[in-house]
């Protein structure tokens, strides 16, 4: 029985994804984010709890990639997406109307389904990679996601004249989705956030991270996410240049 607990808790970062998928849909951007967020909460807790148990199984592995997909992968893309539609119209448009005329910024929009797109090559090149087992190769879909979540959240929950202004330029979304997909696929080594011991010795960069995670966000609130993100390549490529001299 407890074999199946592992999936259980995949399929409930599934259906997170599908309840996330209808409230960006509708443009309810925070109702979509909080629920990705609790997706990613769950996809943390299968691997804790496969690891635990020593669940392990292909069927797992498999389970784990298709709710990623939907959760870190499609809905990341739809939010970007009305922040894009957003971007480039006169404000929050009603949710069932997309504005097309056939002019650049009516297609531009679309462009934030180029997360998706690299959120599927990441997540299919992971499940035939034997080499992301302690750690990972390229930004993992769920950093991705909990990057995107947080611009809507910045927007509507703080009032920072730079970073809203930021968030509502088209093309700094651009960049977004460029840089974030590329580094998705990128041959950057990350850590992982999986503890085989929970002493200090070995897992320095991890504890360090955390602890910065905390103290973030007490400070920043939402903006303290991006920066994240940021710190967590940064403190990757510290650690990957730390090991080769």
């Amino acid at each position: 029985m407890t074999k199946h607990i592992p999936n259980f808790l995949t399929l409930l970062n599934v259906l997170s994804g599908c309840i996330a998928t209808v409230f960006a849909a509708y443009n309810q951007l925070e109702y979509a984010a909080l629920f990705v967020f609790v997706g990613v909460l769950f996809d943390f807790l299968d691997g804790f709890a496969a690891r635990m148990l020593k669940a392990y199984s292909e069927l797992g592995l498999q389970l784990d990639s298709l709710a990623d997909m939907v959760t870190s992968g499609l809905v990341p893309g739809m939010i970007m997406f009305q922040l894009l539609r957003m971007a480039t119209s006169e404000g929050w448009t009603e949710p069932h109307l997309v504005n097309f005329d056939g002019s650049l910024g009516s297609w531009l929009p679309f462009a934030g389904f180029i997360l998706t797109m690299a959120s599927a090559y990441r997540l299919a090149k992971f499940n035939i990679d034997t080499e992301q087992t302690d750690s990972f190769i390229g930004l993992p879909t769920p950093a991705n996601a909990l990057f995107v979540i947080a611009l809507p959240l910045i927007l509507l929950n703080q009032n920072n004249e730079v970073l809203s202004a930021m968030i509502h330029n088209p093309w700094f979304l651009i960049g977004v989705v460029l840089v974030n997909s590329w580094l998705m696929n990128a041959r950057i080594p990350l850590f992982s956030l999986k503890f085989k011991t929970w002493g200090f010795a070995g897992n320095e960069i991890r504890y360090i991270f955390l602890a910065l995670c905390l103290v973030g966000l007490l400070t920043m609130k939402f903006m303290a996410i991006p920066a994240i993100i940021v710190l967590y390549v940064l403190l990757s490529l510290v650690g990957n240049a730390m090991r080769k001299s």
